[in-house]
């Protein structure tokens, strides 16, 4: 299926490099709106622990905790990981449900994972009164997590692609809370007048995505990826 994801040829996020400052991120972004942000850390080291066979050979024989891929309702399922990797992670089915698609993203054993993530170097930017939550994820083409909200946050692309729709909090987007984003880009997306269509974007290795707090935002991995949430709680 990876060659029926399509990635959109126009990106309506702002980017932003090394240059921008703390000061400038929270004037600009942190309260308000979204922004692509390149070069602001060296995540190589992290990624070198982050191939098939480096995960597998650390983690291989513990247990990792799937979520199912839809918005409100989630179902919970603990596989070893090896038996993910090897036998789940495959291209999302356009006509399978969220509460029947399982996604590995969110639920770490910090105790097992820590280690890995130590080696992670998060964004330099932070807003007051949080403190940062990693969530650490692996899927499939297709794979996805339908619209929903919470905290504001950042998200990095350490392998594959993964494209991004987003919506303002006073903006609810149309969806079903069990379409997978797959079958919304099928169904629904097409459909939209300008006025409605998202705001989006995709990310590549290396490039790392905020959103400020309560807006709207469903992902598409276009290809199989390994990703990671630094969540502003």
């Amino acid at each position: 299926l990876a060659g029926a994801v399509p990635e959109e040829e126009r990106c309506g996020v702002e980017r932003a490099d090394a240059s921008l400052t703390s000061s400038l991120f929270l004037q600009r972004f942190a309260f308000s709106r979204p922004v692509i942000l390149r070069g602001v850390t060296d995540n190589s080291a992290f990624r070198a622990l982050c191939t098939r066979d480096k995960l597998l050979a650390s983690f291989g024989a513990r247990s990792v905790r799937l979520s199912t891929a839809n918005t409100y309702s989630y179902r919970k399922v603990d596989v070893p990981f090896r038996e993910y990797v090897e036998q789940l992670l495959k291209p999302q089915d356009l006509a399978k449900l969220g509460s029947d698609t399982l996604y590995f993203f969110g639920d770490n054993n910090f105790t097992e994972w820590g280690p890995l993530f130590q080696q992670y170097v998060p964004p330099p930017f932070h807003i007051p009164g949080t403190s940062p939550a990693y969530s650490f994820g692996i899927a499939g083409s297709g794979s996805g997590v339908p619209f929903h909200w919470h905290g504001p946050g950042f998200s990095e692309v350490i392998f594959g692609r993964k494209r991004w729709f987003l919506y303002p909090p006073d903006k609810t987007p149309h969806f079903h809370p069990n379409e997978t984003t797959l079958a919304w880009l099928h169904h629904t997306y097409p459909t939209l007048p300008p006025a409605e269509q998202p705001l989006e974007c995709t990310l590549r290795p290396g490039e790392v995505l905020y959103f400020p707090d309560r807006w709207w935002h469903a992902t598409l991995n276009l290809d199989t990826s390994v990703f990671i949430s630094t969540f502003l709680g």
